[in-house]
């Protein structure tokens, strides 16, 4: 049988953690109504760098796809692991 104040300890730990989440929450959703209205009136300044981005040559968009796509080479040898 769980002892009751242990329980209770707990549970009011979590309530205090969800507590300072919503905090937090409250906070960013307050800076995002801040900043919202900026954004808003920046979405043209975002269509001409959109815009940029389609007249890149495929060549060299191609070379980065393929570079990323590689997997990184470890410098150090390492023995196999078993299963």
């Amino acid at each position: 049988m769980k002892d009751i104040f242990e329980v209770l300890r707990r549970k009011q730990a979590q309530q205090a953690q969800i507590a300072k989440e919503i905090e937090l929450l409250q906070q960013a959703a307050e800076k995002l109504r801040e900043v919202a209205p900026l954004l808003q009136e920046s979405d043209g300044d975002d269509n001409a760098v959109l815009g940029e981005m389609d007249d890149a040559p495929e060549s060299s968009m191609a070379a980065k796809a393929a570079a990323s796509a590689q997997p990184a080479s470890r410098t150090g040898k390492t023995a196999p692991r078993w299963p």
